[in-house]
């Protein structure tokens, strides 16, 4: 079996956050700052991970301001030649900050927004952040740089969706991810506060619709399907270990950024391994390339090559194999851990709920 090469490195450089967002897709256990790699390990990351082929990196966490050293890694990054998008809150966000990530080489910056209004923005995060997003967008404007920036929709701000896109809009973004949560990490420890009912995605559906249209030459949209309302499952990023990697915090390699919890499986890390050797030769990365790890219904399936048999995250906390037919395909024996899920949320109130927040 032949292996591509990585086109894309997710960097993420800490686990801590300000914020505590209830759909957060890092780990219920995170990784501490003392278990962090250091600078000069990070910069062997980068320069290994361009040496393998990889086009683009993109820092993330947790928040990637908190490094300190963020500056350093930039301008290696940009030494090998790679594309370098920071995903950030804006929270720490700095004129003095912006001028020099922009001068170490960040090449485009997405900032993360939970919702049209403030009150509520300030509530899902769990920490007064929208007005500090706001004077961000500001700054990241301010400096030339891209602004691109995301927003996990969710039962609480899936009625806002127009008054997002209007935000965003307003804030000088030139693209907006729409992405329903996807339930993995705490977003799965509080999925029956997130998950909306049917007819409340419908109605966000159309508003999306109209939305396009009304900013179609303002903003570019992209709308990320919430596949438990979905016939059949996304692709599993594109392939497992086909077209991205991820650098947790530890050091760890993982085929995405969920995949941690796939406790059936024993990741490598960059301390002890090279990047190479892992991407191609490491038993994780290899657990679920190709089809031949397939049971049925997936094996004998015509869309096996467009879902790669679904997402192995979401099979394994759902089911307790990463090797079952992801839940969300309608053909697969575990549908019913999803149609149940849906049922357990049709009578439930619109209250405001009460989440567990990472960091609490």
């Amino acid at each position: 079996m032949s292996i591509d090469l990585p086109y894309a490195l997710t960097a993420e450089v800490t686990h801590r956050c300000p914020l505590h967002c209830p759909y957060c897709s890092n780990p219920l256990e995170l990784q501490q700052r003392e278990n962090e790699l250091t600078t000069d390990e990070w910069l062997s990351v980068l320069e290994q991970a361009a040496d393998l082929g990889v086009a683009q990196v993109h820092f993330t966490g947790g928040e990637p301001l908190l490094r300190q050293d963020l500056e350093l890694l930039v301008r290696r990054a940009r030494e090998a030649e790679l594309y370098i998008n920071l995903i950030t809150s804006g929270v720490g966000l700095t004129e003095q900050r912006i001028r020099q990530l922009a001068d170490a080489g960040i090449d485009s910056v997405q900032l993360s927004v939970q919702a049209a209004s403030a009150n509520l923005a300030d509530s899902i995060s769990g920490f007064r952040s929208h007005e500090l997003k706001r004077q961000a967008a500001q700054l990241i404007r301010a400096s030339g740089l891209p602004l691109n920036m995301n927003v996990v929709l969710h039962r609480a701000n899936l009625h806002q969706i127009e008054e997002i896109i209007e935000l965003c809009v307003q804030w000088g973004a030139q693209r907006l991810e729409l992405a329903n949560a996807q339930y993995y990490g705490w977003a799965l420890h509080n999925v029956q506060q997130l998950l909306p009912r049917r007819e409340q995605l419908e109605q966000a559906e159309a508003d999306y619709a109209r939305a396009r249209e009304r900013f179609r030459n303002q903003i570019e949209l992209l709308w990320i399907l919430p596949d438990y309302y979905e016939p059949f499952p996304k692709p599993c990023m594109g392939g497992w270990g086909k077209l991205s990697l991820t650098v947790a915090p530890d050091g760890r390699v993982l085929p995405c950024t969920a995949s941690s919890e796939i406790r059936s499986l024993s990741f490598e890390n960059v301390k002890q391994r090279e990047l190479a050797w892992i991407w191609n030769h490491s038993p994780s990365f290899n657990a679920f390339r190709g089809s031949d790890w397939m049971s049925e219904p997936c094996r004998s399936c015509d869309r096996r090559e467009l879902d790669y048999g679904g997402c192995r995250c979401q099979a394994f906390l759902l089911t307790g194999d990463a090797r079952s037919a992801d839940p969300v395909c309608k053909w697969s024996p575990h549908r019913d851990t999803i149609t149940n899920r849906i049922r357990s949320i049709e009578n439930l109130d619109d209250r405001e709920p009460t989440y567990a927040y990472r960091g609490r």
